[in-house]
């Protein structure tokens, strides 16, 4: 076999299992499609099955009303009409089979790779076959950036970077102007800049003051946004790829104050956020460096474990960084032991986001950067915020 069915074959064997499962019906995997680089010619409306072994050829399993649906698939395809057939279909085509992999993470951990539902995986595994999970194969054929695709988020990156930028002044210039300006505003001046820079996101920015920013997921609305006065707390997060095909998002986030001086207590908590940050780099930079197998919980730990010794544990409520692809959330590791315990292993040519934050009951400061991971270094791939945005100042 060549080209991209001889790059899953080796990474099956790779992994010690004897085949991929893949599955679908009514489009409910939209992974298998992007995997296999493959365009059916309609909606399944019955379930086909497709094995790709670690050696030989691959074969599917098709219902005879739609006995087409694989064709453009290499490889033999089984027919089945009736629910007996249907069975004795799959323990043929799983014939041989031990381990496969499937579109499903145990407990559902890693809900971005539980595409298969729990009577499938009770059938297959009724075939005598155990089931794995292909969460670390979805990574490497779904996480992995192109240069091209690189070279995009670092355009990305440079244009929202700016943007921020011009974000923080224009909150500044209202301020010293005397004019009000609120939360929702700047949130569609952010989203008018995308536009005039061919930028395009799937839904926010955040643009969040004092006790808002506390809310990680917070969007201003025109029925419930916040004026910025003098003395007010100000969290941005602000996402967006290239309007080209194949795209992949670059996504930041910088706080500030509206004022001449940050007041202590701000400044202290932006400190700690910004060390849980820079450690959680330092971490991936040098395994990458030294060659060492990291994964996303260990990256999670290192941030979180900081911020629990200054004593704000039950104040940091989210994972250390997701990642990041043509989806802002990512089918990569994610940088997280607290909503699950991520051991897949962080692989070059992938891309996440470090952000670690302190949600006090008065405001909240997040520090946000995105890590690229090479073959022999990891970078950050946009600007880095060492102290506050002094609003006033701009």
């Amino acid at each position: 076999m060549t080209g991209r069915f001889a790059e899953i074959q080796a990474a099956v064997a790779a992994e010690g299992l004897d085949g991929w499962l893949f599955m679908d019906h009514h489009r409910r995997d939209p992974l298998a499609y992007r995997i296999l680089e493959f365009e059916p010619p309609r909606t399944a409306t019955r379930r086909w099955y497709y094995l790709i072994p670690s050696s030989g050829e691959p074969r599917g399993l098709v219902h005879q009303v739609e006995a087409g649906m694989l064709d453009a698939l290499p490889g033999d395809k089984l027919i089945y009409s009736s629910w007996r057939s249907h069975r004795a279909g799959l323990e043929k085509l799983l014939a041989g089979m031990r381990r496969v992999a499937m579109q499903y993470s145990p407990e559902c951990a890693i809900p971005y790779v539980a595409m298969v539902d729990a009577g499938t995986l009770e059938l297959v595994r009724s075939c005598g076959v155990e089931v794995r999970s292909s969460a670390d194969l979805v990574q490497y054929f779904e996480a992995r950036w192109t240069a091209g695709q690189l070279e995009s988020h670092l355009e990305a990156g440079r244009r929202v970077d700016e943007i921020r930028r011009q974000a923080f002044r224009r909150i500044g210039a209202e301020l010293q102007a005397g004019r009000a300006t609120t939360e929702w505003t700047i949130k569609n001046f952010i989203l008018e800049a995308f536009r005039c820079e061919r930028l395009v996101t799937d839904h926010g920015p955040i643009v969040a003051v004092n006790d808002n920013a506390s809310n990680p997921h917070y969007e201003p609305s025109r029925e419930s946004s916040r004026e910025i006065r003098s003395g007010d707390w100000v969290l941005i997060d602000l996402w967006a790829k290239l309007d080209r095909p194949e795209a992949v998002y670059y996504d930041s986030t910088w706080t500030g104050y509206c004022g001449e001086q940050v007041p202590s207590g701000m400044a202290r908590i932006f400190e700690i956020v910004r060390e849980a940050r820079d450690r959680a780099i330092r971490l991936v930079q040098e395994a990458v460096r030294r060659g060492q197998t990291l994964r996303g919980y260990e990256v999670d730990d290192a941030a979180r474990g900081y911020i629990r010794e200054q004593g704000f544990a039950e104040r940091f409520i989210h994972r250390t960084g997701h990642s990041i692809g043509r989806d802002v959330h990512g089918a990569g590791a994610n940088m997280d032991n607290l909503e699950t315990h991520d051991e897949r292993r962080i692989i070059p040519g992938t891309c996440f986001s470090v952000e670690p934050g302190i949600y006090l009951d008065e405001f909240g400061v997040r520090s946000e950067v995105n890590v690229f991971v090479g073959e022999e270094e990891a970078r950050v791939t946009g600007e880095i915020q060492q102290t506050p945005v002094t609003i006033f100042r701009l």
